[in-house]
Order: structure tokens, then C-alpha cells, then sequence
């Protein structure tokens, strides 16, 4: 299935619409496009999220959250850390200096409040912090000395519903950790390799919860695929394979969105089907290219999508591994 894409002149400019992101002269932000196939086509927002003063976001290697507000949460590795969006791009805050270097992030409600779990690749900790950026609970580096293969190279965190905390060390020993909601470690799964239960770099983690009982799903990304097992650790198999370097995972209904390293974001069923392919790079020398400078991209056409969601009305918001800093929100059409 190849993707479509579309050129979508508007009549109104984004410029003109939200003046407070205005561009100079010279410099005029590009048209809409159109990305994706039949019910999973996207509109581009061109300029979203682009700071009030022109400075670059900095280096973006983390992932996109959406809250039960609406607002929208990107980390960064710069000392904004992360960074509040209103979705229509206006910057709320930066929050959370301290945990600059979020690499993955899962957000869920406790106690009425939105909540956030950061893997914070820099300082080898999980973090949990408030919308403010107040840190609630931590995991540290020299708390789990008793974690079979280290607490390096950590790369994922996701939340069970039962408050039961995973971790990934997907730039090390290529391991799975299980906490309790208190940060106890409970056990711990995985390894490196290519068979059944082994990772090569388990670079992202969800809670999967289409097919009854709640399954981890693992971005298995050098192995290309992503698989399931059962919140204790249990393989119970390949979900999707042949990707392009899958990073992270949102699920929406029975779908799923993948952020692929190598240039592009797939739509896949619950069968791990693909239905639809959005900015899909014809440029290979971009795909996962951390370097592409500003001004070499192109609306709708990704470099190296890392992190990723879904919002309330099913729009996505994507975030590119960049050194300058890249994020592009979609809304479905």
C-alpha cells in the first residue's frame, strides 16, 4: 500500500489565524498538505508548535503525550524539558527542568489529576511527576542495584491499570522491569536476541488493552516488530513485523500508531495489519537523520519519527529525532 500525498492550498494562512506565531517576511510557513489513505488521511498544521520567540526547540528524542485537557506534552533533551502546548499550538509552559532527557513519558489520571511517568535516559531514573513538574515519585539508578542486567540505557516506562510500573532498558541489557506503584521491583524479563521473549533495543512500551486482558506491547525495535507478552513477563507473540525501526506506540480503539525511525508513521489494525502510511521520506539520506537542518524539511514528509499520540478527537501529534528540534501535529480529516 503506497501513501498519498497531497498538496492542500488554504485561503486563510496558519500565520494569519494565530498572529502570535507569526513568521517574518521572507519566511512564510508552508502550505497544508494532505498525508495518509481513505479513513486515515491527515491534514498538516503548518508552524505548530513553534516557540513565540524563533529559537529551535532543542534537540528532540523523547515522545508526545496528550492530557485529559487536551493539553499536549513534548520532552526534549534542552533545558526546557518538556514543553505545554494548547492544541492549537500556543505554548502553555515548560515544566520539569530537572528531568530534561525524558525519553518516553505515559501520562494517566490518579486521584482525579493527570499525572506523567518519564524514562529519563540522561540520569537513569524513572520519574513521576505532576502537570506543574513537581516529581511525585522516583525510581533511581542507585535504588535498583538489585535489577538483573543494570539500569542503563533506559528507553521506555509505561503503567498497568493496576499502577504497576514497566521499564525498558532497550539501550542496554535490553531488559523489562517491573515495579510496583510505589517503585518496589517486582521481577524482571527479557534480554537480548531475536527469539521469542528477547529484545533487540525494547525502545518502547504500552498498555495494551484490545484483546481482554491487559498486555504489555514492545517496540522491538532493532528486531523490527513489535510483540506482546502478558504483564508478567509471559511472550505471547509477534503482533506486527517488517517495520521501520518502530520507536513507540499510541492506541486508539482498535488501531495503532507507530512512530518508524526510518521516515514514516503506520496506521495498524488490530491484526497488525498496516492501513495506512503517513509522511512516508522518498529521501533515504534523511531517514533516521538527526541531523536534517530546518531548513531541508518538507510539510508532511518525516525524517525520523520517535514519539507519538493520539488526542481526544484523533489527531496525531508526531515528534522527529532532530538535533534543532521538530514536531508536526496532524489532524484527521
Amino acid at each position: 500500500m503506497k501513501p498519498i500525498l497531497l498538496a492542500l492550498i488554504t485561503v486563510t494562512s496558519f500565520a494569519n489565524a494565530h498572529p502570535e506565531n507569526a513568521t517574518p517576511p521572507g519566511k512564510e510557513l508552508p502550505h497544508a498538505v494532505l498525508t495518509g489513505n481513505g479513513g486515515w488521511t491527515f491534514e498538516t498544521v503548518p508552524g505548530w508548535g513553534k516557540l513565540p520567540d524563533g529559537k529551535n526547540l532543542g534537540p528532540t528524542h523523547g515522545s508526545v503525550l496528550s492530557g485529559s485537557d487536551g493539553r499536549i506534552y513534548f520532552s526534549t533533551d534542552a533545558a526546557l524539558s518538556v514543553i505545554v502546548y494548547e492544541p492549537d499550538g500556543r505554548l502553555v509552559k515548560t515544566i520539569a527542568p530537572e528531568c530534561a532527557g525524558f525519553h518516553a513519558m505515559a501520562i494517566r489520571v490518579e486521584g482525579g489529576k493527570d499525572v506523567i511517568y518519564g524514562a529519563q535516559l540522561p540520569k537513569g531514573r524513572v520519574c513521576k511527576i505532576d502537570t506543574d513538574g513537581k516529581i511525585l515519585l522516583e525510581i533511581p539508578n542507585a535504588a535498583t542495584g538489585e535489577v538483573a542486567g543494570g539500569w542503563n540505557g533506559l528507553t521506555a516506562v509505561t503503567v498497568a491499570p493496576d499502577g504497576s510500573i514497566f521499564a525498558a532498558t532497550g539501550y542496554g541489557a535490553q531488559m523489562i522491569h517491573k515495579f510496583d506503584a510505589a517503585g518496589k521491583l517486582l521481577k524482571t524479563f527479557g534480554g537480548k536476541g531475536s527469539g521469542d521473549g528477547q529484545f533487540n533495543t525494547c525502545h518502547g512500551l504500552a498498555i495494551d488493552t484490545r484483546f481482554g486482558e491487559p498486555r504489555l506491547l514492545v517496540a522491538d525495535r532493532g528486531n523490527r516488530r513489535l510483540v506482546h507478552t502478558d504483564l508478567e513477563g509471559k511472550f505471547i507473540g509477534i503482533h506486527a513485523k517488517g517495520l521501520r525501526l518502530p520507536c513507540m506506540v499510541d492506541i486508539m480503539g482498535d488501531f495503532c500508531a507507530v512512530a518508524e525511525l526510518e521516515a514514516r508513521v503506520t496506521i495498524l489494525d488490530k491484526d497488525g495489519v498496516p492501513v495506512a502510511f503517513l509522511g512516508d521520506n522518498p529521501d533515504t539520506g534523511q531517514w533516521a537523520n538527526f541531523g536534517v537542518a530546518p531548513g531541508d524539511f518538507k510539510e508532511g514528509i518525516f525524517t525520523a519519527p520517535h514519539g507519538l499520540c493520539f488526542d481526544r478527537e484523533g489527531n496525531l501529534y508526531v515528534q522527529d529525532w532532530n538535533a534543532t528540534g521538530r514536531v508536526t501535529k496532524l489532524v484527521r480529516k
